[in-house]
């Protein structure tokens, strides 16, 4: 009678377990879009005879005219949706979250424009440029990757290293000091003015870059209701607050209107 029992019971225990789905989903997804509807700001414009191999650089997208190179910091879209975003969840500490920032030199453009580092972690920069007609750039353009620690008007250099040949690399573990106070990364070529990139510093893998048309996704968010930035070097920032339930979908719409300053 016992043995037909417990027979019975690991039936109907077996049939719970087909009945419930093998992994709970956990986590939810932030989607919306990120918004800039203050001032507009101009693109910075630079003569290319002012800087080495003006040939070469023309040859980028963003050139305008014959001797003008424009660094489009603020793109918007008719619907005011704010490219290079970074959305971002904090007050949340991954223990032994890492994730390196991976830019590369293309036609004398830093790419990305903006994008996450650890503080303590990893940053590197390669040089894909060279220029075929140019005998002294043959074996590689030369760009000169200088990152700085910036604090609204305090900055201190990270690393200031040159690389002279198509595919040369830089690695470096980078130490912000003030990045407990709100301070970001900036990096610029000091051979071409021009090339620029902004890095925020993160301590979870819960964040998302937007759209051309301001459009942002983040996934796997821990259910609770978690403080969310909307961040862009230039534009300025925008906090809100998120509630997330496990395996659902909300939506959180940032609108920037002017800039203002950053904290952590």
């Amino acid at each position: 009678m016992r043995n037909r029992r417990s027979f019975i019971l690991s039936v109907f225990l077996g049939g719970l377990l087909v009945a419930m789905p093998l992994i709970a989903q956990a986590g939810g997804t932030i989607k919306g879009k990120v918004m800039y509807s203050g001032k507009p700001i101009a693109a910075k414009e630079f003569a290319f005879s002012k800087f080495p191999n003006p040939a070469f650089c023309k040859q980028n997208p963003s050139q305008t005219g014959d001797d003008t190179r424009l660094l489009k910091e603020v793109e918007v879209d008719a619907n005011k949706g704010l490219k290079n975003a970074i959305v971002s969840v904090r007050g949340i500490k991954d223990k032994g979250f890492k994730t390196t920032p991976n830019v590369i030199a293309k036609l004398c453009e830093f790419l990305p424009f903006t994008g996450v580092l650890v503080n303590k972690g990893n940053f590197i920069v390669e040089n894909t440029d060279a220029d075929p007609n140019d005998p002294k750039s043959k074996e590689g353009v030369l760009h000169n990757p200088h990152s700085f620690d910036v604090l609204g008007a305090k900055s201190s250099t990270l690393f200031n290293i040159g690389l002279a040949k198509k595919g040369d690399k830089l690695d470096k573990k980078i130490k912000m000091r003030m990045a407990r106070k709100g301070s970001v990364l900036r990096l610029q070529c000091d051979q071409h003015e021009f090339m620029q990139a902004w890095f925020l510093p993160v301590t979870n893998g819960h964040f998302g870059v937007s759209g051309g048309d301001g459009s942002f996704e983040v996934t796997d968010v821990p259910a609770g209701k978690h403080k969310v930035l909307a961040w862009h070097p230039v534009a300025g920032n925008v906090t809100m607050e998120v509630e997330v339930k496990d395996g659902a979908t909300v939506e959180a719409n940032f609108d920037i209107k002017k800039k203002k300053k950053f904290k952590p």
